[in-house]
């Protein structure tokens, strides 16, 4: 087996999310508007520093008294759109994963002694093997979305690596913040694809029901005596 290499250990300025779990790969894009995040993106653009998004906990996300999560993703700034009254929109996109081993509360903002959490496990055989089975679940996953939300949905080719599919599949699905930190947290990518072949069928299920209760609900509301339900 591969040796993994000794965790790096760093502080991190950390921003507390209510309803993102940010996983490698994402595209994020924020409005920044509390005062003391302002004065954190304005470090991390002046400094070359990525942020952590953590899922929060309990508590809420605008007053500072949030209890997050402590596995998240890192996010490096892309873009910023600053506006007159000190307001800004900024994209970011996530990097690697990161544990945090301590919270601090010394700076205005939320701060934290993190160490890379790697990802493992990628380039197995078995990573390979159950890709394999991801693939068409995810297609079908797609198609059946297509037809429970009546849009167009259109996946782009699938990738062949194992890591990027398996981060491809946490970011698409639609899927509560429980589920996708439960995702994020596994430590290797055999792990997160089994659970992901698992939630995709768990999905299809769901939608499958939905669409066909449409369709039944709609058949009784076009009779003579029936009305058609408001969109």
């Amino acid at each position: 087996p591969n040796e993994e290499k000794p965790a790096t250990i760093m502080n991190m300025p950390l921003f507390p999310l209510n309803h993102v779990v940010l996983f490698p790969g994402m595209v994020l894009p924020l409005h920044i508007f509390e005062p003391r995040y302002r004065e954190m993106i304005d470090r991390c653009v002046a400094e070359q520093l990525p942020f952590g998004v953590l899922l929060i906990k309990e508590g809420r996300e605008v007053g500072g008294d949030a209890i997050p999560h402590t596995v998240g993703t890192a996010a490096r700034i892309v873009r910023v759109e600053r506006m007159d009254d000190g307001r800004m929109n900024i994209t970011a996109v996530g990097g690697q994963r990161f544990r945090v081993k301590e919270f601090h509360s010394d700076q205005r903002y939320l701060t934290g002694t993190v160490e890379h959490y790697p990802i493992v496990n990628g380039g197995t055989r078995l990573a390979d093997e159950i890709a394999h089975r991801v693939r068409p679940r995810l297609i079908e996953y797609v198609e059946m979305l297509s037809r429970a939300s009546q849009q167009q949905l259109k996946l782009d080719r699938l990738p062949e690596d194992a890591t990027t599919l398996a981060f491809m599949v946490a970011i698409a699905m639609q899927l509560g913040h429980t589920d996708k930190q439960a995702l994020l947290e596994l430590s290797g990518i055999p792990d997160m694809l089994a659970r992901e072949l698992y939630l995709l069928s768990r999905e299809l299920l769901l939608l499958g029901h939905m669409v066909d209760t449409h369709a039944d609900i709609m058949a009784m509301s076009m009779g003579p005596t029936g009305y058609i339900l408001p969109n």
